[in-house]
């Protein structure tokens, strides 16, 4: 059973930092890509970044480039999302899953936990 555990959010002023967290759980994490995407109220989900298996390789959405960056631990299956120079229009909830390769725009599995709250504010 998928599993995807993301937390890390809060509520920051804009120039801000965070660090998203999402422990996997229910699959081969290393077998996969991953990556995570965004969501507002009543709207689609974003895919903002994703990693390969190896962690050599990373896309991300332009609007965040230079100053979101994706990382894993195949470790302890975990993906990360660093977000740095928060915007107010960076305000979502951010939510991770799989992807079968690094450019892949659909997500591998129809599960998705509950998200991390990011809110940024002026």
């Amino acid at each position: 059973q998928v599993q995807l555990v993301e937390s890390g959010g809060g509520s920051v002023q804009p120039g801000g930092s965070l660090r998203l967290s999402c422990v996997a759980s229910g699959f081969s994490f290393s077998n996969y890509a991953m990556s995570w995407w965004r969501q507002a109220p009543g709207k689609e989900r974003e895919l903002v970044a994703s990693i390969d298996r190896r962690g050599g390789t990373t896309a991300v959405i332009s609007s965040v480039k230079g100053r979101f960056a994706i990382s894993r631990d195949d470790g302890k299956n975990t993906v990360y999302l660093q977000l740095n120079s928060l915007k107010p229009e960076d305000t979502f909830a951010y939510y991770c899953n799989a992807l079968h390769n690094v450019w892949a725009q659909a997500p591998s599995f129809r599960t998705w936990g509950q998200g991390a709250q990011v809110t940024v504010f002026s």
